[in-house]
């Protein structure tokens, strides 16, 4: 059984797990690959049952990141709304269980597509075709919650959602700064651009900070069985977050359609862009306009979130994602330079 796993102390986690969520023991952990933040397990008990485990990276963490009852909390409300999330099972506040605070969700089966060999190898091209429909109906929906009814109206600030964030992630960047690696003076002058050109914000939505095609499962028919990492979800500005899904939407051709791995949506079926767009635009009342000012703020949200991996990859947290980092660098410079061509255009 899995009991010698980063992370995971074995011994006080299984008991936790047996007495507060019914697992039965013996359990076996296995940490699943693909993240470069919090990280997440799967566990299996001895009848087979399997639940997914989350806890924080175990090094280098940044006081406000991180934050596990935010998660649990998020998952907790929007569950009984309809929304498709894990089913929350159990939150561990007692950091002498494993050292910081985890929480249990049921495991969702299903389709997570990291790369394009993902997409190509688990869906035909015409089934492929309808996931951009699916994901962006889904955000439209998450978007149409109302905040207070479901219990999250103190989660975050309601208003000036766009400010709160570029102050957030230019004090991340900052913080998370790597001796020898500047690019420029870039990430801040694109930073200080989009300071001065926010579009007003038209409702206040629970925003849930990374949404995108590999941050959710999928049935065999390709509609959202479940959202997954809620790490950065808070209140705010809902086309924050159609904006990242398009940035994340890569085209064939597109200079970021292989940043860090070939992007699922260049394999043949997946509809466009403006597609994706189109779509959210048909299931949602809001005014989508100005997607780009919020394109051009995913860009360089990106940059500034991919320097903290690299920051905390750097300093030695090597659990998650087991792959190289090197092309970071390269990578943020090209996201801050495409934020700043996005709002130029």
């Amino acid at each position: 059984m899995g009991n010698d796993v980063v992370g995971i102390k074995y011994d006080e986690v299984s008991s936790w797990m047996v007495e507060h969520v019914g697992a039965a023991g013996p359990l076996d952990f296995a940490l699943i690959a693909g993240g470069r933040s919090n990280l997440t397990y799967q566990v299996t008990d001895s009848s087979q049952r399997r639940f997914a485990l989350r806890r924080p990276p175990t090094s280098h963490v940044l006081p406000t990141a991180h934050d596990m009852v935010r998660e649990f909390t998020v998952i907790s409300s929007l569950h009984p709304l309809g929304v498709p999330v894990a089913t929350p099972l159990g939150l561990c506040t007692d950091e002498s269980v494993n050292d910081r605070p985890f929480y249990v969700m049921e495991f969702v089966d299903g389709a997570i597509l990291r790369d394009r060999a993902d997409a190509e190898g688990q869906f035909s091209e015409s089934t492929r075709a309808v996931i951009g429909e699916n994901l962006a109906a889904t955000l439209a929906s998450l978007h149409d919650v109302d905040v207070n009814e479901a219990g999250l109206g103190d989660l975050a600030k309601h208003d000036h959602y766009i400010e709160r964030q570029l102050r957030r992630w230019r004090t991340q960047y900052e913080q998370m700064h790597v001796e020898g690696e500047d690019y420029g003076g870039l990430v801040e002058a694109v930073g200080d651009q989009l300071a001065t050109s926010i579009p007003a914000q038209q409702r206040v939505s629970v925003v849930h900070g990374d949404y995108r095609l590999d941050n959710t499962v999928l049935d065999e028919n390709g509609a959202v069985r479940a959202i997954l990492d809620w790490e950065i979800c808070t209140l705010g500005d809902p086309i924050a977050d159609l904006g990242l899904l398009l940035v994340y939407w890569a085209e064939p051709g597109d200079e970021t359609a292989a940043l860090l791995g070939a992007a699922p949506t260049t394999a043949a079926g997946f509809v466009s862009r403006d597609q994706v767009l189109k779509a959210y635009a048909a299931h949602s009342s809001l005014d989508v306009g100005e997607v780009a000012y919020y394109q051009a703020f995913g860009y360089w949200k990106l940059a500034c979130i991919l320097q903290g991996v690299f920051a905390r990859y750097s300093a030695g947290a090597t659990a998650g994602d087991q792959g190289s980092v090197a092309e970071f660098p390269i990578h943020i410079a090209m996201l801050a330079e495409m934020a700043q061509r996005t709002l130029e255009n």
